[in-house]
């Protein structure tokens, strides 16, 4: 029988606040008193006294995985001996109360007067070099205590594994100083250890893992040798991968990373080809390459994390009002043993910093960030490169040895059991909507893990959520046409002491379900077999799985999304046709939209702000986004301006996928007084594949129509819609006239009308034009021409109404579906299938709206005749 080098003990989820020990005089005795004496040796209770003021644990997990009912003797082991770890190890488990790792075990078995036990001495190098110390296999201590096991049936011994990190717990900060001697995989001297304990001793993690039976390990029937060898394997391995998720992993310098790049097969492939199609020489070739990768390379520096993270601390205290983290410890319970590549939504500039914060605060590695390569300013460059940025340019089109450079620098970080962090949407979203994903580095990550698949890797989704944006103001002058400004140092420099005086209201980060490409692959990929591709090998899956892939992480980030007041004002005030509202109205379609999001929830990842309707009110007031207009016959609530309505469309488009099924019914009774629920479903499931595409929802289409169901009849208890009969699944009707209800039905009904509207412009442009007409790109460009135009003569709309990605992704669904395809010109051609979207266009859209859409829906020639015109003159 083969050995396992797999863990025997499933690692305890991490997390949680720091165990104390009872004080309550009337406390039953810790377990420490029960079973054998817990005397200390005399010089364990001197020194113990001497180094409690400079050591405060934090330890892990909240609740140990050891039972209190169970008389087994705990010997401990941890990585290295060392009395320093030898004293936090006994002050741990007093805190915890285990019992004392300097007392002996029952009979003594490891003969040393304890018990505890170490994988290894901390060696340093002696001052003769023919005095080292003899290599040793194993821990004579771990062989004694099986053997004892060996030799008494009746002994079994639980072997609980305790990791410590003296400086790396990251809730308290010591000082500057202490940085130079935080723990990281050095094997230091006594004199560095000492330094270590007195400068970050406060600031010690302690963590516990499930306990092994040694007796059930004898059980195994191994010969001794072998089983020492084994167990003590599998206790290195337990500790490296906690050591790698706690301060990440051995981390070589950027020279040596640089030189495995340029050292790989496909790269030096791609210089001889460089030089070969220029006709240079290789060793320019060479410089070439080593240029474009010390460029891309990152250099982390945990001294710079750990400094950056003392100025971080003040400076989010000043400018938010607080950081939520969701669910960060459903990810601290699966993610060691994986390599983890955090995919966060990109709202702001902020998200790099904020995220990589987040994790070293809460005792998990900052990851690797692949940035945009205009970030790499004077100094600040610098700084990020150190904080574990590393960067990329914007395109590798025309440039092959580039390409394999960065494609090879990614492989190496992937193969290191670096942890990394990049954004599939490609850049910073402008209108607040999830963009459509980009799968370059998605691919590269995927075919890292088939050149060397031999550590797992967890895709971990993260939606992080503003009630302000730093980059308001340049989204508000992009969004209005105005061309996107170029970072710089000045411009950075200059817009510190606007940021530092702003209040950005609260943050709230959420970690989504984690996605296993093991997963993803088994689903796209059946026919891989789980052995090494080469690097040339392209299989026909790839694509297909990478897109998989990347659509996953959209819906898993939209499903973990945060409601925070300012996106429930938005919500509300951008409904009405000037933004205004009276204060009893406002309430009341704040708290059915808090209602539907808490009795049909989107999602288990998903939060929902606490604060009651009357405190989000008052906390928009307070931030400056509403205005308050005093009336004798109730007060009105309005958006301060129309920049701010502008600016608020983009919080409500964070999260108006929550709001899809319900915002669906409702636009269906803008227009109709009755429909009958069965027709409500099938219109439903018609338009479900286009609105999935666009908002990544993660339901099929039988669950949404199951949801429209459930909707519907919460709709029926709050008033909204009336059961006239039960014929047929029913027929649901709205009030006449203009009542509250059909005032708060118009308002829930809003965020999706618009899409709808696009969707119509589209099947308008398509039919006035013919099939064999148009080609995509035409038919997008016609498309938004005529949403502006709509929007200019009628009521204006958000800035996404003519967002012309949306319309490719609506005509690219379209394509999927068949129900336009390209003919031997390339031009979409188009059935009578069509003709039913067209009538059930008029069900949603009014009678006016529709006209005047297919109006000003333009022709080919027409609009192509003014664009000609200049060439003539």
């Amino acid at each position: 029988m083969p050995e396992q080098d797999s863990l025997p003990f499933p690692d305890p989820p991490p997390g949680g606040p720091a165990r104390t020990p009872p004080t309550d005089a009337g406390a039953p005795a810790p377990r420490a008193a029960r079973g054998r004496p817990a005397r200390r040796p005399l010089w364990a209770r001197l020194l113990g006294r001497l180094a409690d003021p400079w050591l405060e644990l934090k330890l892990e997990p909240a609740e140990l995985p050891v039972r209190d009912d169970d008389p087994r003797p705990i010997c401990s082991v941890i990585e290295d001996y060392g009395l320093s770890s030898a004293l936090i190890l006994d002050k741990a488990c007093r805190q915890a109360g285990l019992p004392s790792p300097l007392v002996p075990l029952p009979g003594d078995p490891l003969g040393r007067k304890r018990a505890y036990l170490a994988l290894s001495r901390r060696h340093v190098t002696p001052l003769i070099p023919d005095q080292r110390p003899a290599a040793r296999t194993h821990s004579d201590s771990l062989a004694r205590l099986l053997q004892a096991h060996r030799d008494d049936p009746s002994l079994d011994v639980r072997l609980v594994p305790v990791s410590i990190f003296v400086g790396r717990a990251p809730d308290r900060h010591s000082g500057w100083f202490s940085v130079l001697f935080s723990e990281n995989w050095a094997i230091v001297g006594r004199f560095r250890r000492l330094l270590a304990v007195l400068l970050n001793g406060r600031d010690t993690l302690v963590r516990f893992a499930n306990p092994v039976s040694l007796r059930e390990t004898v059980a195994e029937g191994l010969p001794p040798e072998r089983t020492v060898r084994k167990l003590q394997r599998v206790l290195r391995a337990h500790f490296r991968r906690i050591r790698a998720a706690v301060i990440g992993p051995d981390l070589s310098t950027r020279r040596l990373l640089v030189d495995k790049v340029l050292a790989s097969e496909t790269v030096r492939e791609a210089i001889a080809d460089q030089a070969r199609r220029e006709g240079i020489k290789p060793a320019d070739a060479w410089r070439k390459a080593h240029a474009y990768a010390w460029e891309i390379a990152a250099d982390y520096s945990h001294p710079v994390v750990r400094s950056a993270s003392f100025l971080l601390t003040p400076i989010w205290n000043r400018i938010y009002r607080g950081v939520l983290v969701h669910h960060l410890d459903r990810l601290k319970e699966v993610a060691p043993g994986h390599e983890v590549v955090y995919v966060p939504c990109h709202r702001s500039h902020m998200d790099y910093l904020l995220l990589s914060y987040l994790l070293y605060e809460r005792g998990i590695v900052p990851p690797h960030i692949a940035a945009g390569i205009n970030l790499n300013l004077p100094v600040v460059g610098t700084i990020l490169r150190k904080g574990g940025a590393f960067f990329m340019r914007r395109s590798f089109r025309g440039n092959p040895l580039y390409s394999a450079v960065f494609t090879e620098y990614v492989a190496q970080l992937v193969s290191g059991g670096y942890s990394l962090e990049y954004f599939i949407e490609g850049g910073r979203s402008r209108t607040g909507r999830l963009l459509q994903p980009k799968g370059g580095m998605l691919a590269m990550t995927v075919r890292a893990y088939l050149r060397q698949p031999t550590r797992p890797v967890l895709f971990q989704p993260v939606y992080i959520g503003y009630e302000k944006l730093m980059e308001g103001n340049s989204y508000l002058d992009e969004l209005s046409g105005k061309p996107k400004q170029k970072e710089s140092i000045w411009q950075l420099l200059t817009s510190i002491p606007r940021v530092l005086r702003s209040n950005y209201g609260q943050v709230v980060v959420n970690f989504g379900e984690p996605i296993r490409l093991d997963e993803i692959l088994a689903r796209h990929a059946p026919d891989w077999d789980g052995r090494p591709l080469q690097e040339d090998e392209k299989p026909a899956w790839l694509s297909n799985t990478v897109d998989a892939l990347a659509q996953r992480i959209q819906v898993h980030i939209n499903c973990a999304a945060d409601v925070n007041p300012i996106n429930l004002l938005a919500l509300a005030l951008l409904s009405t046709p000037k933004h205004a509202m009276g204060e009893a109205d406002l309430l009341a379609q704040i708290a059915l939209s808090k209602t539907l999001l808490a009795e049909l929830p989107y999602s288990d990842r998903c939060t929902v702000t606490p604060h009651t309707p009357g405190e989000i009110i008052a906390h928009g007031e307070e931030i400056g986004v509403l205005r308050r207009i005093p009336h004798p016959l109730g007060d009105v609530l309005s958006v301060a301006d129309e920049e701010t309505a502008v600016l608020l469309s983009y919080y409500r488009n964070n999260v108006i996928h929550l709001f899809t099924a319900s915002s669906w019914i409702a636009c269906c009774f803008q227009h109709n007084r009755r429909m009958s629920r069965r027709t409500l479903v099938r219109l439903g499931r018609t338009v479900y594949p286009f609105l999935q595409a666009e908002l990544f929802l993660p339901w099929s289409e039988d669950e949404f129509a199951e949801r429209i169901d459930r909707i519907a009849d919460l709709f029926v208890r709050e008033g909204l819609l009336q059961q006239i009969n039960d014929d047929e699944g029913g027929i649901l009707q709205r009030s006449q006239g203009q009542s509250d209800e059909v005032f708060r039905l118009r308002a829930i009904g809003h965020t999706l009308q618009q899409a709808f509207e696009r969707y119509y412009i589209a099947i308008s442009v398509l039919v006035k034009n013919g099939p064999g007409t148009l080609g995509a790109a035409e038919l997008e460009s016609l498309c938004q021409l005529a949403a502006q135009r709509l929007s200019l003569l009628y009521a204006p709309a958000a800035p996404e109404f003519f967002d012309k990605s949306l319309f490719r992704g609506f005509i690219q669904k379209l394509r999927e579906m068949k129900l336009v395809w390209p003919d031997q010109n390339n031009k979409l051609v188009f059935d009578d299938r069509l003709d039913v979207w067209a009538k059930d266009a008029k069900l949603i859209l009014g009678r006016e709206l529709r006209h005047t859409i297919e109006r000003v829906s333009p022709e080919a020639a027409a609009s192509a005749a003014p664009e000609q015109a200049p060439a003539g003159e």
